[in-house]
């Protein structure tokens, strides 16, 4: 039984099977969010559920099968652990007030096509073995935003006391700029002063123009420079170097996986070899045996 497990579990035909169901999955919940299409085949989608998630647990039981008397290895891998987990939500007793929480359930179905495909595995392997990097380059980041924003307030606050009226401010406006989600508006309210652009309609919250042609345009200049095109780059560069992590753990993995296969079949070839070498040392002794018989024979009949 263990046997067909194994077989099934590594059957290309299932993974391409679970794959599609999964698919089909993120389907349905797509079509749940529209209250007519529920209403109207509530019956149907509800039977789909339920057959998904009889595949899906079926899976779950075939990998654990494969692992014959010691099921736990099943849940050494992470992604075995992030798909039982997906399944037993489903399971969950639920009353009616955590409908929602049971199609937020649902939704996390999607998620198991990371674990269907290799190379999404390998996205998110980088992303998690990014994230202690990528603290330091926040860290770098947030003493960016932090001068910068102290500057910016003690700068441009009366002029702009909407992008720059606090600290807090500040620090939200520059990120809309990091973005460079329409910056150049916010660096030209400080060129030419808010009486001069930009705060049409807001014309009582100008109370004190005052323009800054040359800090203005240098400030924010300076910011989109350092902070969108090194800092953030270096978030890219962190990343590329995690995916290169990535990429060697999973040729190691693929390498131990094919190894225990490679010591069997040495192994079946050193027992053959050693069954071989016994039938001829049977075989040796048998002759050795047959001759002693032969010249004993002799000695007797010349006496």
């Amino acid at each position: 039984m263990v046997e067909i497990f194994k077989k099934i579990a590594n059957a290309k035909w299932f993974t391409q099977f679970v794959t599609a169901v999964i698919l089909l999955a993120g389907v349905i919940v797509g079509l749940e969010t529209y209250p007519s299409i529920v209403q109207k085949h509530e019956t149907l989608l509800h039977l789909l559920n339920r057959i998904i998630l009889g595949i899906f647990t079926v899976e779950v039981v075939v990998k654990m099968g494969a692992e014959g008397s010691k099921p736990w290895r099943y849940f050494r891998d992470p992604w075995n652990v992030f798909d039982f987990l997906i399944v037993a939500a489903a399971y969950m007793p639920v009353d009616a007030q955590f409908v929602t929480v049971l199609r937020l359930a649902r939704v996390l179905r999607v998620l198991k096509l990371v674990r269907a495909l290799p190379k999404l595995q390998i996205l998110v392997s980088a992303l998690l073995k990014s994230i202690p990097s990528m603290g330091y380059v926040s860290l770098l980041l947030l003493l960016l935003f932090y001068l910068f924003a102290v500057t910016g307030t003690f700068l441009f606050s009366e002029n702009d006391p909407v992008h720059f009226r606090n600290l807090q401010l500040s620090m939200l406006s520059l990120f809309r700029v990091v973005t460079l989600e329409d910056w150049t508006d916010v660096m030209y309210i400080q060129m030419y002063g808010c009486d001069g652009y930009g705060y049409g309609g807001m014309e009582h919250l100008c109370t004190a123009p005052k323009a800054y042609p040359v800090v203005g345009a240098a400030f924010f200049v300076m910011f989109v420079l350092i902070g969108t095109m090194i800092v953030l780059n270096l978030f890219v560069g962190v990343i590329m170097t995690g995916m290169d992590e990535a990429q060697r753990e999973q040729s190691l993995a693929r390498e131990l996986e094919d190894r225990p296969s490679t010591v069997e079949a040495d192994i079946n070839d050193l027992l053959k070899q050693t069954a071989d070498l016994q039938s001829t040392i049977e075989r040796l002794q048998h002759q050795l045996k047959v001759q002693a018989a032969e010249q004993a024979t002799r000695a007797s009949a010349e006496s």
